[in-house]
């Protein structure tokens, strides 16, 4: 039970206790050493939490659970839309896959600290992958399935992996994919060699296995199961590169101990989850959502896992959603946005364990909120995260007692604790700014970049007193604490000498019944510096009720003509990342262009 019944009860304590806060959180992980400090300053001026602890990640994710009564506990609930495949894993048959799977990496001569590449879309063997590395101390890093040989030679050649592991396929829709073309042409540019490979052999498109170099998953399986390693806190657990839409792809490594404990208090704190309860991510498992909350969170809390493969309709999530008794579902803006088109032809969802909705990855307008809301009867709310903090940096807080204001529920909520946003204001007269977060961040975040094979300080992330870190968001924060987002500071429009939000804009021309989605970015104009310009999806690709005088109208009436938006494209869909996030960079050069008005 959480010990605070307000929220500003909760974040007074993480920002004026902050030690006996997170020593006190610490005690829902189980240790093998306890920490006795909390946070610690490193010798290169970043911090490690819990250093004189010592744990396993992977006995905090199954083998506790199973000691303490939660063996026949489905654990991970995994769907397929590719091929339609369902598999339902308990906590049991879990820790003993992963125990023996563990025990076959040793055999490939994987140990503490050793990199282990997987490239594999979301299935079970993504998580027993992951959670065996755990389990010995190797470090994973997992990457996009699809991607192509050039992408994987660059991340094999930074983390340098004793293993790789992949699916002998990935799907695009139904349609498989071989992924061994891309893995030989990756391991032919690499400059670095593993010692094995391990293919994962699914029937729609079975992998040849070439002698000495590769070895099948499953009878890895079968080896002599090994027990979990006893790791320092600060060890590292995984790498993660960023998707690069902001700059280069970086390698973010996270600890073990402090992972653990935000993780498993995030579970109850925001999301409002107990040991037993279901949680539902369609995130991918190459992402940090999938990491943190498709199988580390719920699985370290004692809850039921539902992950997915391929983009979830409506329909099969609703039917995932009332099959397994969902209690929680996490997605995208943009798998919403996919929902509401397709809810047209479905009638409301009625959920009854169903107790909350929540988004993050990109904006979501007021009016996606308000259609979920009404849809699913339950309430739908953003939060505000990145790949390099790994849990929310705001958020509406569901495990207290104090309901969360209504105010705020359009919006990214309120920080969680431990994170001090604070405002680098752009100019002294204007309220908003670049969110800049003070050291030392709470447990959970990043605890360096890798680079160089070598764990170092993310120095490119601080300003220039060396005591913030840079979000690169821009956002006003307001006297109840509650945070607004604006957008990247690269998306941040300046417009004659005054300063707009591009999603200040997009906000206007969402609340349009026949816009689908949009996207505003700035080009030059000679004369006022830059203006925007407008990238909208219609509601029906054949509709002509939305036109390009009416968005200009609604953002002129709302924010004045100064903002000087004048061109409206219309689109069929907008370019977005893997991950699903708008790139709004591409945009200028996007070949999706239907007409212009």
């Amino acid at each position: 039970m959480l010990p605070w019944m307000t929220y500003e009860d909760m974040y007074d304590a993480a920002l004026n206790q902050s030690e006996q806060f997170w020593l006190g959180a610490a005690q829902r992980v189980t240790w093998k050493q306890e920490p006795e400090i909390a946070c610690r300053m490193r010798a290169d001026g970043w911090h490690d939490w819990f250093s004189d602890g010592t744990l396993n990640t992977c006995y905090n994710a199954l083998d506790r659970h199973v000691e303490h009564g939660r063996g026949e506990q489905a654990a991970l609930i995994w769907h397929s839309c590719a091929t339609k495949e369902r598999q339902i894993v308990s906590y049991r048959e879990l820790l003993g896959r992963v125990a023996g799977f563990a025990g076959g990496m040793h055999s490939l001569g994987v140990g503490k600290g050793d990199r282990v590449l997987i490239a594999m879309p979301t299935m079970i063997e993504t998580a027993i992958a992951m959670l065996a590395c755990a389990r010995i101390g190797a470090v994973h890093v997992v990457v996009f399935a699809g991607y192509a040989g050039p992408e994987l030679t660059r991340r094999i050649d930074d983390v340098a992996p004793k293993v790789i592991i992949i699916a002998s396929c990935s799907f695009q829709g139904q349609t498989p994919i071989p992924s061994g073309p891309a893995l030989n042409e990756a391991l032919a540019a690499a400059t670095h060699r593993p010692q094995a490979c391990v293919i994962v052999q699914r029937e729609a498109c079975p992998a040849s296995l070439l002698p000495v170099r590769d070895h099948d998953f499953r009878t890895l399986e079968q080896c002599e199961p090994a027990g979990p390693v006893t790791l320092r806190s600060e060890d590292p657990l995984y790498i993660l590169h960023t998707s690069g839409t902001t700059g280069n792809a970086k390698g973010i490594v996270r600890d073990n101990g402090g992972h653990a404990v935000a993780l498993v208090l995030s579970m109850d704190l925001i999301y409002g989850c107990k040991p037993g309860d279901t949680f539902f991510t369609t995130s991918d498992l190459g992402w940090v959502v999938g990491h943190s909350y498709g199988v580390y969170a719920p699985l370290i809390s004692g809850c039921t896992s539902v992950i997915v493969e391929g983009g979830a309709s409506a329909s099969a999530i609703r039917a995932l959603c009332h099959e397994h008794a969902v209690k929680c579902l996490f997605t995208t803006p943009t798998q919403m946005r996919l929902m509401r088109q397709e809810s047209r032809y479905l009638s409301g969802a009625i959920l009854p364990a169903l107790a909350r909705i929540f988004v993050a990855g990109e904006y979501a307008d007021p009016t996606l909120l308000d259609w979920a809301r009404s849809y699913f009867q339950r309430p739908v709310v953003n939060h505000w995260w990145q790949t390099e903090t790994g849990w929310s940096i705001t958020a509406h807080f569901f495990g207290l007692s104090e309901h969360e204001p209504v105010t705020l529920m359009n919006d990214i909520g309120r920080p969680a604790p431990g994170f001090c946003p604070t405002i680098i204001q752009s100019s002294p007269d204007e309220p908003c700014g670049e969110i800049a977060l003070a050291l030392p961040l709470p447990p959970g975040c990043l605890t360096g970049i890798w680079k160089d094979r070598a764990i170092q300080a993310p120095a490119t992330y601080l300003d220039d007193t060396g005591r913030y870190y840079r979000t690169f968001d821009e956002g006003i924060i307001d006297g109840t604490r509650a945070v607004h987002m604006l957008g990247r500071s690269d998306d941040v429009i300046k417009v004659a000498g005054r300063r707009i939000s591009g999603v200040q804009i997009e906000k206007i021309i969402a609340s349009h019944p026949g816009v689908h989605a949009c996207a505003v970015v700035a080009v030059p104009d000679n004369l006022r510096g830059e203006r925007p310009v407008a990238y909208v999806v219609p509601v029906a690709a054949d509709d002509r009720s939305v036109a390009a005088e009416d968005i200009i109208g609604r953002v002129n009436q709302t924010l004045g003509q100064w903002v000087g938006l004048r061109a409206v494209y219309f689109v069929e869909r907008l370019p977005t990342t893997i991950s699903g996030k708008i790139t709004r960079k591409r945009l200028l050069t996007f070949s999706g262009l239907s007409r212009l008005e």
